[in-house]
This record gives C-alpha cells, sequence and structure tokens, in this order.
C-alpha cells in the first residue's frame, strides 16, 4: 500500500536530489515517478506478504530527456524496500546497463538522500572458469580424463598460453576478479570461449575451485543486494531456469524493464529451437568418443561404467536414427525458394509435413531417453563426489560430470526441437512459426538447419513473467505506435493487469526542429528513380560543414547513393560496413570536433541508441519509410495468422512497426534540451498515402514543412 510515509520518502527524496544537483523538476518525470508509486504502491498483498491479485503492471512511453532512470529509481526503491522485495533493473543493451550501475544509480545513492544497495549481475559466460583455466595451464591427466568434447580444446599456442598465464597471476595477487569486461585489454572470443563455461557444464557448488569461483561469488553478492541490474537476456535466461536459477524468484521481485520495446524480440529468441543436422551428428560422434575413453579407464567405477554404456548405446541409436531423415529434409529443399541468398520453406500454420512429424516422434522419443540416462549418471556422480565414494581424482570426476552435463544439455535442445515439430500444430493459438533452411556451415560446407519459434512473445511473457512477478514497470522512448500501446500490448502480452501512460517530453520540439519533406518527382517504391533522386538532391541538401546522420533501409541504396555522389562529398561520408560502428562515430565526432563536416552512411543500427547531441548531428535525412524485409519467417507466419483471422497485416504489422522505427530515427535529432536542426524525409508517401499521413499524425510534434 502507498502509505503516507513512502509518499512523503518518494517526494523528499526528489526534492533533495534536485536541491543538491541544482536541477528544475520536469513535469514528465515527475508523472512518471507519480504512475510508478500508483501503480507499484497499489498492489494488494495477501497474507504471506505475495501479491494477491492484478493492476502491478506499469506501462510508460516517456522520451529522451525525461529522466527515466530517476524517476523509477526514485518511486521503486523505497517501495521495493517498503515490500522486502528485491528491485531488478533491466536493459536491453551493455552501454545503457554500464550506464546505470556506474553513473545513474550511484547519482541517486549519494545525493537522494536514499539509502540502497546495488549489484551488477552478468551470466557465467561473462566470468572465467578456474577449472578450465587450470586444466590449460597444467595440461589434462590423459590417464584420467576422456577426449574433450569442445571443439576449442586443442593445445593452445603460445600466444594463448602467456594470455591464460597472466590470468591466473592477476587472480592470484587479487588483481583482477575473472570479470572478462574487467580485463586490461579486449579478450578475442576464440581465445575467451576456452576459459569461461555455462549452466550446462558448470558443476556448481561440487567443483573444487567454487571457493574461489568469479561467477558465484559475484552470484553471492546479489542475496544481499536490494537494487540487482541485470539485462533482459539474463532476466529470460533466469525464466528457462525456472526462475530463481540466478536472480531472486519473479515472486521476490519488483523488475524494471528499460528498452522496453526490445522486449518481445528477446523473448521469441529466448524461447525458439533450432536443428542443424550435420552438427548434431559431429557433436554427437565427440561425445561418443569421450564416452568411449571414460568406459576404458581403469579407475571408472563400475556401476556408473555401466550407466556409462548404456547412455552410449543409446547416443549411437539415435544418430543413426538421423540417416533416415537427410533424404526427407534433402526433398523437402528441393525446389524451395531462396530467401536473401538462403534456400529455405517455411510451412505453412506452422503445420510440417507428416513424414516430417513421424520422424519428429522418434527423434524426441530417442533424445529423451538421452536425457534420462544423463540425468542418472550425473546423480549418480553428484552423490559419489558428495559422499567421496568414486575412485580417480576429484578434478577427473568433475570433467566427467561436465561431459555427460553436455550430453544432457544439447540433448535437452534438440528434443526442444523435435517436440515442437511432433506437436499437433492445429491446437495452437496463435501458432508456432516452423521453417528448414540451408545454411552455411563454414569451410565451404552447408548444413540442413529446423527451426521452430513462437511468433508472439505474449504467451511466454504471460506465463513465466507477468503471472508470477510481484510488480514490473515497462518503460522505453517508443512503446506506442500510431499513437496507440495496441502494438506494444499484443507482442507483449499485456492486457488487463496493466495500466498505460505516454509522459510528456521536456523538448520543445517545434521550436528546436523542423521537419521536412519536400517535393520529389518519383515514389519511394522505385527504387532506381528513388536512388537517382537521392544522389541529385543530397548535395543541395546538407550542409558541407555541419554534423548529419543520412539513415537507409536498404545495405543496396546506401552504396549506390555513395558511389554516386561526387568526389568532393564522398570525402566526407563514413559509411556503414566501411568501419566498425564505434570507429564511424569517434572519426565523425573528431571531424566536427576539427571544424570540418562529416556525414554518417546508415542502416537500421544507427537509426537506435547513436548519441550525436550538439554540432555531431544537425540534420537527420531518412531516405524513405523504413518498412521491414517481408522475408522474416517469423514475421511471415504472423502476418499469416493475422490473415487466417480476417485482419490485415499490413495495416496491423508493417505499418506500425514502421511508424515505431521512424520516431526511433528522427530522435537522432534531439538528445538534449539544448539541440536543433532538421529532419528531412525522402518519402512523398508520407504525404501521399493514408498510412502515410498517419505515421506523419504520429510523430513529434515538430514544425512540419511540406512541398
Amino acid at each position: 500500500m502507498l502509505t503516507d510515509e513512502l509518499k512523503k520518502t518518494i517526494q523528499e527524496a526528489y526534492r533533495q536530489f534536485l536541491d543538491v544537483k541544482n536541477l528544475k523538476a520536469r513535469y514528465g518525470q515527475r508523472l512518471m515517478i507519480a504512475h510508478i508509486a500508483r501503480t507499484l504502491g497499489g498492489i494488494k498483498r495477501n497474507q504471506e506478504h505475495q501479491r494477491g491479485g492484478g493492476d502491478h503492471l506499469c506501462v510508460i512511453e516517456a522520451g529522451t530527456g525525461t529522466g527515466k532512470t530517476l524517476a523509477y529509481a526514485l518511486a521503486a526503491v523505497p517501495i521495493a524496500k517498503a515490500c522486502d522485495k528485491t528491485l531488478v533493473i533491466s536493459t536491453a543493451t551493455v552501454a545503457l546497463q554500464e550506464q546505470i550501475i556506474y553513473r545513474d544509480l550511484p547519482d541517486v545513492l549519494t545525493n537522494s538522500g536514499l539509502h540502497f544497495s546495488i549489484s551488477l549481475s552478468k551470466g557465467r559466460r561473462r566470468y572465467i572458469c578456474l577449472s578450465k583455466l587450470d586444466q590449460l595451464l597444467s595440461g589434462a591427466d590423459a590417464k584420467v580424463l576422456p577426449l574433450y568434447i569442445d571443439e576449442h580444446m586443442a593445445a593452445p599456442d603460445a600466444e594463448s598460453l602467456s594470455l591464460y598465464t597472466d590470468f591466473a597471476k592477476q587472480m592470484a595477487t587479487g588483481k583482477w576478479a575473472g570479470d572478462r569486461d574487467d580485463w586490461k585489454t579486449v579478450i578475442a572470443d576464440d581465445k575467451w570461449a576456452r576459459v569461461t563455461t555455462d549452466h550446462a557444464q558448470c558443476t556448481g557448488r561440487r567443483c573444487s575451485h567454487v571457493k574461489q569461483c568469479s561467477f558465484f561469488k559475484a552470484r553471492e553478492s546479489l542475496t544481499q543486494a536490494d537494487v540487482i541490474v541485470a539485462n533482459h537476456d539474463l532476466v529470460l535466461a533466469d525464466l528457462a531456469l525456472g526462475g530463481g536459477a540466478i536472480l531472486p524468484p519473479p515472486e521476490e521481485c519488483i523488475y524494471v524493464f528499460d528498452e522496453a520495446h526490445h522486449l518481445p524480440d528477446k523473448v521469441i529468441n529466448h524461447f525458439s529451437a533450432n536443428f542443424r543436422l550435420a552438427a548434431t551428428e559431429r557433436w554427437m560422434e565427440q561425445i561418443e568418443r569421450a564416452l568411449s575413453a571414460m568406459i576404458a579407464l581403469p579407475v571408472m567405477d563400475n556401476n556408473i561404467r555401466s550407466e556409462l554404456e548404456s547412455l552410449l548405446s543409446q547416443l549411437i541409436a539415435v544418430r543413426r536414427g538421423l540417416i533416415p531423415l537427410r533424404p526427407v529434409l534433402e526433398d523437402l529443399l528441393d525446389g524451395a525458394q531462396e530467401r536473401q541468398g538462403i534456400k529455405s520453406v517455411r510451412f505453412a500454420d506452422g503445420i510440417v509435413p507428416a513424414i516430417l512429424t513421424e520422424h519428429a516422434k522418434s527423434l524426441l522419443a530417442g533424445f529423451s531417453e538421452v536425457i534420462k540416462q544423463s540425468e542418472k549418471i550425473i546423480d549418480s556422480l553428484q552423490d559419489g563426489m558428495d559422499n567421496n565414494e568414486l575412485s580417480g581424482n576429484r578434478e577427473a570426476n568433475e570433467q566427467w560430470l561436465t561431459t555427460v552435463s553436455m550430453a544432457r544439455f544439447r540433448a535437452e535442445s534438440a528434443a526442444a526441437l523435435w517436440r515442437s515439430y511432433a506437436s499437433d500444430a492445429t491446437k495452437e493459438k496463435p501458432p508456432n512459426a516452423r521453417w528448414m533452411a540451408l545454411v552455411e556451415a563454414g569451410q565451404g560446407l552447408f548444413d540442413v538447419e529446423l527451426n521452430a519459434s513462437p511468433i508472439l512473445a505474449a504467451n511466454a511473457l504471460k506465463s513465466a513473467l507477468w503471472s508470477r512477478c510481484y510488480g514490473a514497470v515497462l518503460t522505453s522512448a517508443t512503446l506506442t505506435a500510431l499513437g496507440s500501446f495496441d502494438r506494444f500490448s499484443m507482442r507483449a502480452g499485456l492486457d488487463t493487469d496493466a495500466s498505460f501512460e505516454v509522459v510528456p517530453s521536456p523538448f520543445r520540439h517545434a521550436e528546436a526542429a523542423e521537419l521536412y519533406i519536400p517535393a520529389m518527382d518519383c515514389d519511394a517504391g522505385n527504387a532506381e528513380a528513388h536512388t537517382a533522386a537521392i544522389i541529385e538532391m543530397l548535395p543541395t541538401l546538407l550542409d558541407a560543414d555541419a554534423g548529419s546522420l543520412v539513415l537507409f533501409s536498404s545495405r543496396k541504396q546506401l552504396r549506390a547513393v555513395r558511389e554516386g555522389v561526387s568526389a568532393e562529398w564522398q570525402g566526407r561520408i563514413l559509411a556503414q560496413d566501411d568501419l566498425p560502428k564505434h570507429e564511424i562515430l569517434s572519426r565523425h565526432r573528431e571531424c566536427l570536433d576539427e571544424g570540418r563536416g562529416s556525414v554518417i552512411f546508415g542502416l537500421a543500427s544507427f537509426a537506435e541508441g547513436v548519441d550525436l547531441p550538439g554540432k555531431y548531428c544537425s540534420h537527420v535525412v531518412i531516405a524513405k519509410i523504413p518498412f521491414a524485409v517481408p522475408e522474416d519467417p517469423v514475421e511471415e507466419a504472423l502476418a499469416e495468422w493475422i490473415s487466417r483471422n480476417k485482419g490485415n497485416p499490413f495495416m496491423d504489422i508493417t505499418v506500425p512497426d514502421a511508424a515505431v522505427r521512424l520516431i526511433q530515427a528522427s530522435g537522432r535529432l534531439l538528445r538534449n534540451e539544448a539541440d536543433t536542426g532538421r529532419i528531412t524525409i525522402l518519402d512523398r508517401r508520407m504525404v501521399s498515402r493514408h498510412y502515410g499521413r498517419k505515421m506523419l499524425a504520429s510523430m513529434p510534434p515538430y514544425r512540419q514543412i511540406i512541398e
């Protein structure tokens, strides 16, 4: 309940923060604080202090400059502490996560008068695995350790060995805690992969290095923290493990999802499944060799040896069952269409051919037996290690446990795909997308990949998160589309339990920026004519001495325009794909700092999350309405489902999605209240088509100049 005491705490914290920082209250920020406080403070609790009803979800669109982090921190921290819940702040990007943990929350803690502890939560793969590091530096004992199944485990070269030795020295002296992000230089992915782990390979509390383990030390700090800063992927990984495996259980958490517009797509990726035929055959053969080596070890316990022999037999049987699958998949791919250079087949309404369903049922049964037998062996190994009943040294037992755990993990991944393909798709509402494709596998080889994915995140979010969490706040600058939350609600599974609010931006859009749509003789749908028009118009639109950002929806058009403008202009252009993104931004700022003009040519990744305040960007040019490429199997399946339910995919999905991207792109111009400039859209459909006029009406209230 939002008591008078809680209200006073929040109000005084806000007042003190503003006074100390010599800031003025922002109207939108005050509204956001109030809305969050009303929602979270109004949650009904039962006798066990758990949530007793709905109305616990709060959705707020707040534009750049609102001060979202301060607003949700001041409102949510006191309420979470009063309810004895953990506040989990989740972001979509590492950049925002680091900003919150290292700048924003310490600022609130120092200047608001609130008292709370903060901890950063990362996945296991951000930390070093001391067991793997020890094996690499000491060398595996061939008498007790099997052939390692991980493809990274060839002998390290001299450069890698030197790096790993340095890791060990820095940890031994306490100068490094094993966090990849805190190492003094950037660590190459292939080198890091050899000394990190995941939940499938980690032996947990049974590991001989657990007392020094970087991951478990970091995890222990989470139990004491009032506020945990995580990312969407980590929150979803925890939910996939049942909740409470990495973070506190959802029932004990109040979540704040910043950059919440990314959450539905993140969920779809997490709850999708895929299976590659040749890759599966390879890992099964690797594990079979590892198991054979384990079985042959003289020190192996006889009972476990017998269980390993059963697992080996099951793996061989399942792998042989893949042999008749190959011609079936090849027949299905024969004559398939190419999409973006990839030969693929999407199964309409998610219904796979009967012959593939039969294979799916058989393979599901086989992989399920592998999982069951693996779990039996894991239990035996764990019991033996706990009771010191196993032969061989502890490091060997840990390695055996890791090998069998990996077999279980990979079998579970395969079973997830075949479970989807064996199910009755006609009973799914909405259906899952299912498709297969011929994909590159490296070294000029190809593999057949089968995929299954939900087309909406709604059901997964409802069951795994919204129905369980104590409360949640979802916020972003772009949650509405065409003036409505309908699009986001559909994708995120939000209904009667959620309240919605749009708080006004502090920016004076009409005074600070103009939205210009020039006259053009061509339609943007005519790619060739439209590209030619852009090449002709750009030199007259751009200021040669200023900072500009030109955003394209097509890589082909970006390249054509760059090649088509004069050599003088080409010298000012920094184009995506020519350099890494961070290098383009760095060089662009450097040019402007030296008094020279610079123009960035970018695609979608430059339309969101790029911060170029002041002189670094005074003109944003949007080449055309950013409609999505209509070849993504999940989006195709969603459009198909909407059509079958008498909807209009173009107006229900394509246009709202493009409207959101358009607002995100235009948002690159005004990054603070002092910024000014122009946004130019080179697409006459914004005024000539009814959907374009809807998009135009939903844009921020820039001063419009339409020729």
